[in-house]
């Protein structure tokens, strides 16, 4: 119920509870495990010819569905 404090109360607990808040911060940061920089640059490169892989197929598919549009279009006028 911290809804039911009054607010001189919560302000003069403001302060404390942002100093609790970064010590904690600090605490979590100190056991995070971070990735070599060879791991992130593997990772990257990975990243990176994927997203390369994929625009290429993309462009293929986005290619062939254009054609077969356009040559639809093109025989349905022609029957007009």
């Amino acid at each position: 119920m911290d809804d039911q404090k009054p607010f001189v109360e919560k302000l003069r607990q403001w302060p404390v509870d942002v100093k609790n808040y970064f010590e904690e911060l600090q605490a979590e940061m100190r056991k995070v495990t971070w990735p070599s920089r060879k791991s992130v640059r593997a990772t990257t490169l990975v990243v990176i010819v994927t997203v390369f892989l994929f625009a290429a197929y993309f462009a293929v598919v986005d290619t062939i569905i254009a054609r077969a549009i356009t040559k639809t279009f093109q025989v349905l006028a022609k029957q007009s």
